[in-house]
């Protein structure tokens, strides 16, 4: 019987994990719970056993991301040109976070907070990407007046405007381009 409840429950996380990525990138990261829950096809009591509170779903949703951007700084830390390296990944990272409107703010929030359920993802995200930065300035290849935490919010401010467009990946690859040059030292 025991099993039998542990598949419904992995089903139910599932289905709402779907359920809350098609919702948030359709409406953005404000998306009701309620209409997600609904969409999943549980209550809205389910979702908050599964997910106490937004951020809980968020976190659910973008830790495999954030994980996923923290190895990739590692990869690209071995490469011939940190500058291009750093670029590279502060362009994954942007390109990234156009998926979900409202990302952008709620990884900035989630850094500023400690308490936040996201914030451990992001702070590994934000470290991989200050050795990045780290390298670049060492080589010469980026300013060296840039922080990590400049570089994130950067990275929130190209998403932003991306979202703003009818081609969101197409803005964010041509801000980052422009921006390119404003790092470089």
């Amino acid at each position: 019987m025991a099993e039998t409840v542990r598949a419904d429950a992995r089903r139910n996380h599932d289905l709402l994990l779907t359920a809350a990525r098609e919702a948030f990138a359709a409406r953005g990261t404000d998306a009701s719970l309620r209409d997600i829950a609904r969409q999943a096809g549980v209550g809205i009591g389910t979702l908050y056993r599964h997910f106490p509170t937004r951020e809980a779903l968020l976190e659910a949703l973008l830790a495999s991301r954030f994980d996923a951007l923290r190895q990739r700084a590692e990869q690209l830390s071995a490469a011939a040109a940190p500058g291009d390296a750093l670029l590279e990944w502060l362009g994954e990272l942007a390109a990234g976070s156009v998926t979900y409107r409202g990302l952008p703010e709620s990884v900035m929030a989630a850094l500023r907070d400690e308490q936040s359920r996201l914030h451990a993802s992001c702070a590994g995200m934000r470290a991989a990407g200050g050795l990045l930065l780290r390298r670049a300035q060492e080589a010469g290849e980026v300013r060296a007046d840039v922080t990590a935490a400049q570089l994130l919010a950067l990275a929130a401010g190209l998403a932003w405007a991306g979202e703003q467009s009818a081609d969101p990946a197409d803005m964010v690859r041509h801000l980052l381009s422009i921006a390119a040059g404003g790092l470089r030292s």
